[in-house]
């Protein structure tokens, strides 16, 4: 049975929060710590030759497999976080979650825990099938682990808390604190050992959630009664759940033949061809269901106008995150290849960089929150729609910056690696007016009813833009002669891109609020 939530808070607290939040605290922090330490490797070790401890493939193969992860961890959120509604409960699946999470992170470190037993050092001059398979499961338990755990951990935190509480915001700040925490010490962390060997790096971020885990089950008390399984009596919601059991169990049964079909190498892959692929089909079922909602879904005039723009800013929100996530892939193939990184004679790791925007949102994020209430209080605050044209320009000015540094690399110069901080700077700004704005918005547009479902589909608008930023990463990161010589131009067109985009956000702004009605 779920508690009984009261005006107070039931049970210890600590420094007026449910103690509960710190369990939930550490495990997402450890949790980032082994997303972003594993992301922060991830093309850097698609795209290194074999022999320098790499898998050697090129750039639009390499930006298509990591559109493809990004995209995965959100897209599997949906399905993660209806299982836990109605199947695991919450806190079951935060635990499962984080098992595969960490068993993923540790086979990607197999062939270098291999090297190591064995004593092997010596270059390797071709891959093997456990370097591949163990690499490509890896990733795959990673996605299914997330799915599982990222979605249901925020939603136990919610459950902390009463309908009402004033604390509820400031303990989500506390609880978003912790996954830029160990955002910005992962890629730190996990790039010095990968220094040594990448599969370490892995291995280590794989660590990181080991230890999550061992908290999350030493603690386990402070979350005691929240995030339990549905309760089920009547003899109709028994029988629903066994079929429930059974359909899951047959899915399962038929993703891992799936899988094992795919690795036996019975059907050929062709990955950037899924990619491309995915991307059609994600917009297709957001816009087919959100017509489906507007033509066949008893609301109101009023209610089909919020579904309009929810369907307005799915589409925004996509451009956004397609420029916003090449921090990963674009923005960190261009520090491992044309900035000068070398300081009092020690080359920085490359990953180091991807620890800047976990840095920039700590320091900034109380300013940015500071700044919209100072500006509420008079009269002053910028529309939903004005703050998604701010985060849109900003991220367009990120890439401008960027041209002049790839102005530099293809004149055969390195880049003072300033140009990269400067523009992880404006991103994060940009991150800090679109994305809780876009979260909040989408809660508040929803008809009745529909609040998850369209919740579902911000994610979905999240997962497209980190699959087209994967796709983006093999035109425009400059790794032969010929697409270095285009690189400034490649990243002038994401600033036209974006920015127009922006311009007409801004004109259509006038429609938008009419359509939001009384939601502002």
């Amino acid at each position: 049975m779920e508690k009984q939530l009261t005006p107070e808070f039931d049970g210890p607290t600590v420094f007026g929060h449910p103690k509960g939040l710190m369990t939930l605290f550490f495990t997402e922090m450890w949790e980032r710590f082994s997303y972003y330490g594993m992301r922060a490797l991830l093309i850097l070790f698609m795209t290194k030759t074999i022999v320098d401890g790499g898998l050697g493939f090129d750039d639009t193969t390499s930006g298509a497999i990591y559109g493809l992860y990004t995209m995965g961890v959100y897209l599997l959120a949906l399905p993660g976080g209806w299982l836990a509604d109605r199947l695991f409960g919450l806190k079951k699946s935060v635990w499962y979650g984080g098992i595969i999470i960490t068993l993923g992170h540790f086979m990607m470190a197999v062939p270098g825990v291999i090297a190591l037993l064995e004593g092997n050092h010596a270059p390797k001059t071709e891959l093997s099938t456990i370097d591949t398979s163990t690499f490509f499961l890896g990733l795959i338990l990673i996605v299914i682990g997330t799915g599982l755990l990222k979605p249901n951990i925020s939603s136990i935190v919610g459950q902390l808390y009463p309908k009402g509480s004033s604390k509820r915001d400031a303990g989500f700040s506390i609880f978003y604190m912790g996954i830029n925490l160990g955002g910005f010490i992962a890629p730190i962390a996990c790039g010095t050992l990968a220094t040594y060997d990448m599969h370490l790096g892995f291995g280590l971020a794989g660590f990181g959630m080991l230890l999550g885990l061992f908290q999350y089950k030493l603690t386990a008390k402070n979350i005691e009664g929240y995030g339990e399984p549905p309760v089920v009596e009547t003899p109709s919601e028994i029988e629903s759940q066994k079929k429930l059991k059974t359909s899951v169990t047959w899915i399962s049964v038929g993703l891992v033949a799936l899988i094992a079909v795919l690795f036996m190498g019975v059907v050929p892959i062709n990955v950037s061809a899924i990619a491309s692929a995915s991307g059609t089909v994600i917009a297709l079922v957001a816009f087919g269901y959100l017509g489906y909602v507007i033509a066949f879904g008893g609301l109101s005039k009023s209610d089909k106008n919020k579904v309009g723009v929810i369907a307005i800013l799915f589409l925004f929100s996509a451009m956004f995150w397609s420029g916003f996530e090449q921090a990963g892939s674009t923005l960190n193939l261009f520090g491992e290849r044309f900035t000068d990184r070398t300081v009092l004679g020690w080359e920085i790791p490359a990953s180091y960089f991807q620890s800047i925007n976990s840095l920039f949102i700590i320091i900034f994020a109380p300013f940015f929150g500071a700044l919209w209430v100072w500006l509420g209080r008079r009269n002053l605050e910028p529309s939903s729609p004005l703050k998604f044209t701010f985060g849109l320009l900003l991220l367009g000015l990120g890439f401008f910056v960027m041209y002049f540094a790839a102005k530099i690399a293809a004149s055969g110069d390195l880049a003072a690696p300033t140009w990269l901080i400067f523009t992880y700077m404006l991103h994060t700004f940009g991150e800090l007016s679109l994305s809780p704005v876009g979260l909040s918005l989408v809660t508040k547009l929803a008809p009745n009813g529909y609040g998850g479902q369209m919740m579902g589909i911000w994610f979905l608008s999240v997962a497209l833009g980190n699959l087209i930023a994967g796709l983006i990463a093999g035109e425009a990161s400059g790794g032969t002669d010929e697409a270095l010589a285009s690189m400034p131009d490649q990243y002038m067109l994401i600033v036209y891109t974006v920015v127009g985009s922006a311009v007409l956000l801004f004109l259509l702004k006038p429609v938008i609020r009419k359509m939001m009605g009384e939601v502002h």
